[in-house]
């Protein structure tokens, strides 16, 4: 009963205020876009695995292999994911001292928590993972059982990462301070993902789906056979679920049985160790020094600062937002991420098989650079959905010192975006000339390519900025999460709909270049130069309209917040 009152807090917080129309808006906003999400990767599974079947004799092969790695992926995502909420939950979130205050055991409030810790690190696997497992049940017509064991299994695959993330969690915080152990593991995590990322990347999967790459049928059907980890809890519960869907509902049951098995013996061990360690653990944590990683390259980032002539308002923001990015480790760690983003995407495009498709190479070598751009443009959204869109929000309680300088809300905003241009610019144009080189592009594309993303680039990071700033909130205990909220989902769809509008504006008279250069084989008229001209000259005062237009939207929504 203690447990459920510890809850209910978070229940009533996340229903709509009643009255509240802006509430209910944003509810059945996120309400249609993630039913529109169920329904889309529903869709995808059901037309992959139907896709599959057409295969003879490894059609069910291809399909069980699908699963093993959903199931697989899962764990690994619900168990790194346990680790970080374990330990913001009981170990760094501000209230825990209001909490631990109250007339109640220490026992309960672990509890609580870790049943908090659980949904927060669940629920969107289980989102993702729910209609794909469905989309299978309809594929293979299987019965109404094993609809039920596939929640059963989902549910006991969430608590035996929780689970097992809390004895880590436990153990850890007696060696290292929550706070460093908590940005140890997300550095940690970061550097795992990306090896496995590139990794996985380098070792061009796709030639899975093409048996022509191996030297007989066998051999691949052997790939395919491959074993996963008989002693994983993603094995068992991907063996269950292969049994439930081949109609062996006692095998699917003893497969379930390990499953919650082992995973009630994790919740029994953790609780007896919880016990006598969490609040241990948790003084260790209130008493020990917060403390980062040092800031990295301390002499080169002084050598900058010493560019400025003399102590200014400008040198002050800009010395406080470098050294605040090189002192969070969720911050700058993520530029590892980039990185291989970048090399991965890179080699997509290396890795493309232009000589098996039946068109024109120039033609499509020309195609693909263009479409490369509006590719490039989604990475930038990302990141500034990542970057420039929590900027605002991160300012969190302090934003009051912000407003008390002696410097205005706009031009606050402006240096904000001036100094993410650069980084974002570059990037950009490392996207499309990079890529461009290695589809041996015209001369001519890689100049629209590079002015299309010269005028695109800061309209995207415009509207993160802006967009940020009148939907900031200052509240917020993590400012990374600002993004997954109604104003991040306005920015994604706002810049989705600008880059639509960019390259639909191009489209024709590139297209036009393309026909009149390679298939007539003449020079472009004097026509064709005038429409591409002013196609350019309204991609250049869109992207312009729209990077004021957000910039100034924001100013005067932080300016008329308080």
């Amino acid at each position: 009963m203690v447990v459920l009152k510890l809850l209910s807090p978070r229940w009533l917080g996340m229903a709509p205020k009643s009255g509240d129309i802006r509430s209910w808006t944003r509810f059945v906003a996120l309400f249609l876009l993630g039913t529109a999400f169920i329904v889309g990767c529903h869709w995808i599974t059901i037309r992959v695995l139907r896709h599959f079947q057409q295969a003879q004799d490894i059609g069910n092969l291809l399909a069980y292999k699908l699963l093993s790695i959903l199931m697989i992926t899962c764990f690994s995502l619900l168990l790194f994911s346990s680790v970080l909420s374990v330990l913001t939950k009981l170990f760094l979130s501000r209230d825990l001292e209001l909490v631990h205050s109250l007339p109640i055991s220490c026992e309960s409030v672990f509890q609580a928590r870790w049943l908090e810790s659980v949904f927060d690190a669940s629920w969107m696997v289980v989102v993702f993972a729910v209609p794909v497992l469905v989309a299978y049940g309809r594929v293979f017509h299987a019965g109404a059982a094993f609809y039920g064991l596939m929640m059963v299994d989902m549910i006991g695959l969430c608590a035996t990462a929780a689970a097992l993330s809390v004895l880590l969690v436990l153990l850890g915080v007696l060696v290292i301070p929550a706070s460093r152990l908590h940005s140890l593991m997300l550095l940690l995590g970061i550097a795992a993902f990306v090896g496995l990322y590139v990794a996985f990347r380098l070792s061009r999967p796709e030639r899975l789906a093409d048996p022509e790459t191996f030297s007989s049928v066998l051999v691949y059907v052997e790939h395919l056979r491959g074993a996963d980890a008989p002693y994983l809890p993603s094995s068992w519960c991907t063996d269950g679920l292969k049994a439930a869907l081949g109609g062996r509902h006692v095998a699917a049951l003893i497969e379930t049985g390990k499953l919650w098995t082992f995973a009630g013996f994790l919740m029994g061990v953790g609780r007896i160790v919880a016990r006598r360690l969490y609040f241990i653990g948790y003084s260790k944590s209130r008493t020990a020094a917060i403390s980062t990683f040092q800031m990295a390259g301390g002499g080169l980032l002084d050598g900058i600062f010493r560019l400025f002539p003399r102590p200014s308002i400008i040198r002050g923001i800009f010395v406080k937002e470098w050294r605040c990015f090189f002192r969070d480790p969720s911050q700058w760690s993520q530029l590892i991420l980039i990185v291989a983003l970048v090399v991965v995407y890179m080699y997509n495009y290396t890795a493309l098989p232009l000589h098996k498709v039946p068109v024109r190479t120039e033609y499509l070598q020309n195609l693909l650079a263009f479409l490369n751009m509006a590719l490039a443009g989604f990475v930038l959204t990302a990141l500034c959905g990542r970057f420039a869109f929590p900027a605002v929000s991160g300012e969190g309680r302090a934003f009051w010192i912000v407003r008390s300088a002696p410097c205005s809300i706009g031009k606050w905003l402006w240096m904000k975006f001036w100094m993410m241009l650069i980084p974002f610019w570059v990037l950009g144009l490392i996207l499309v000339v990079s890529c461009n080189l290695k589809l041996d592009a015209g001369a001519w594309m890689m100049g629209i390519s590079v002015f299309t993303m010269t005028m695109v680039t800061p309209a995207v990071l415009g509207l993160g900025l802006g967009l940020g700033a009148a939907f900031a909130d200052f509240n917020i205990e993590n400012a990374n999460q600002a993004v997954t909220g109604f104003g991040g989902m306005v920015f994604m769809i706002a810049s989705a709909c600008l880059i639509g509008l960019v390259l639909m504006i191009e489209a024709g008279p590139v297209h036009r270049y393309l026909v009149s250069e390679i298939y007539r084989h003449r020079q472009p008229t004097l026509w064709n130069w005038i429409g591409l001209g002013f196609s350019l000259t309204a991609v250049a005062g869109i992207c312009l309209g729209a990077l004021i237009g957000a910039m100034r939207y924001g100013e005067r929504r932080l300016v008329n917040s308080g």
